[in-house]
């Protein structure tokens, strides 16, 4: 593997995600509201068409589709989340999250490109916050080799791997590695974007929850070279 994760990944063979697909697609069709896909279409800045499942709804039927399923292993994990970002409909994305979510103590460091392609696949914060919090955030804190692709992400010129990398620590809590959350804040503290802007200040907010002095000397020492909205969001919990 390298540094960033970057290789090019391919779908594995998987009995289990051969199953998983059959039934998944099944049952999301059958669910279909096309009205409603419309309306969900639309008020995700057209990232992706949808079936038109609710949230509820679609947790619903995916314990369904998952009823009686083995426990999967990085290999179906693999084929799972790729067979599913392959398909164009965006509940089929979140099915995958939510089932990697629940799995990834059974992916390894390897799993690392596997994130990269779908964070940096039909990217929108639908599926890259969820992402960068639970499986990319997981993979580094269960192998802390792994920063160092932090590293390289945080310093991309993809905006989504920039704001995963500012958000892989937002579960950390005490865990968190404090330097180097203020050094990727700091890396892209002159971004344009408001979606890494807005991350850092939520990166920020998070680890406030567990040091609130730390980040406020932090900002004391370095506001200055922030957009206000990171700033903002930074200190909406504990004031300046």
């Amino acid at each position: 593997m390298t540094v960033t994760g970057a290789e090019t990944v391919g779908v594995p063979p998987s009995a289990l995600a051969d199953a998983v697909l059959e039934r998944l697609t099944a049952a999301y069709a059958a669910g279909a509201d096309p009205a409603r896909a419309a309306a969900m279409r639309a008020y995700m800045k057209d990232v992706a068409p949808f079936l038109g499942l609710s949230t509820p709804e679609r947790r619903t039927l995916s314990r369904a589709v998952l009823a009686g399923t083995p426990r999967p292993d990085e290999t179906d994990c693999t084929a799972i989340a790729l067979r599913c970002w392959a398909l164009p409909q965006r509940e089929y994305h979140y099915f995958a999250v939510d089932y990697l979510r629940r799995h990834v103590g059974r992916c390894g460091s390897a799993f690392l490109p596997v994130a990269r392609h779908l964070v940096t696949t039909v990217p929108w914060w639908d599926t890259v916050d969820p992402l960068a919090a639970h499986v990319v955030g997981a993979l580094v804190a269960a192998d802390p080799r792994l920063t160092a692709a932090m590293d390289a992400w945080v310093a991309d010129d993809d905006l989504w791997l920039v704001r995963t990398a500012l958000l892989h620590q937002l579960r950390s809590r005490k865990s968190t590695d404090a330097d180097r959350l203020f050094a990727h804040c700091l890396r892209q503290a002159g971004h344009p974007d408001f979606f890494v802007r807005k991350a850092i200040g939520w990166a920020l907010r998070e680890y406030a929850r567990t040091d609130p002095e730390a980040v406020r000397a932090f900002l004391d020492r370095e506001g200055h070279r922030f957009a206000p909205l990171s700033v903002r969001e930074a200190l909406r919990n504990i004031g300046a």
